[in-house]
């Protein structure tokens, strides 16, 4: 199995040598670039076209949310994994809205992180446990209103099903086995919500689903 490539963005020396150490343990990682500030980061990301960037949030220059989104838009194949030693809801928010595919906070253990950055390289959405708790309860459980939004509009019966259950975590397996449909028709349909919202990726369209109101606990 070919090593996947990871690039660390981080503004101190012993962050990136501890993640250095982090990744360069595993035989199916290795660092192949590191940036001190968002702006060199998303250039290292364009120059050297990692499987993953981890991004931290506080950067010189270009902030780590900021530089995730410019390098998602360029680079919309690349997921981006977020560290962060502030584990703020609004990052969090703010990282999966730009793009990233999860959102770690840096007190996680190293097997953790590896954990994380296997997930994301998979296309899963990996969120810090106590994050994830605290962003449902904010932003699902009742605490912020569901937010109209008129793409649903344009989608039909069968995409908003195909949408509530993305957005439920589901993969394209398992959306299939639960709605009597092939894999194919699925990932065809996946496609067309994604191209008619418009929305660049899955993580978004989690968001968008509890955003509007689509997906709600228990549904």
């Amino acid at each position: 199995m070919p090593e996947a490539g990871v690039l660390i963005c981080d503004a101190h020396e012993l962050m990136r040598a501890g993640l250095r150490g982090v990744v360069g343990s595993q035989a199916d990682l290795t660092v192949v670039g590191e940036a001190t500030d968002g702006e060199t980061a998303v250039a290292q990301a364009i120059a050297l076209r990692p499987d993953l960037v981890l991004m931290e949030v506080r950067l010189p220059c270009l902030d780590g949310i900021s530089a995730t989104g410019r390098l998602r838009a360029e680079l919309p194949g690349t997921p981006v994994l977020v560290l962060t030693d502030c584990d703020r809801d609004e990052y969090a928010y703010a990282a999966l809205r730009a793009g990233a595919g999860g959102f770690l906070v840096k007190n996680a253990s190293a097997a953790e992180i590896l954990v994380a950055i296997r997930g994301v390289l998979r296309g899963d959405t990996m969120i810090a446990p106590s994050v994830a708790r605290r962003l449902i309860d904010r932003y699902v459980m009742g605490a912020a209103p569901p937010l109209a939004d008129a793409r649903l509009d344009s989608l039909t019966d069968r995409e908003r099903e195909v949408l509530g259950l993305v957005g439920r975590g589901l993969n394209n397996g398992e959306i299939a086995e639960k709605l009597f449909l092939g894999e194919t028709t699925v990932k065809t349909h996946v496609g067309r919500i994604l191209a008619k919202l418009p929305i660049r990726d899955r993580i978004q369209a989690v968001v968008l689903a509890y955003e509007s109101g689509l997906v709600r606990p228990g549904g």
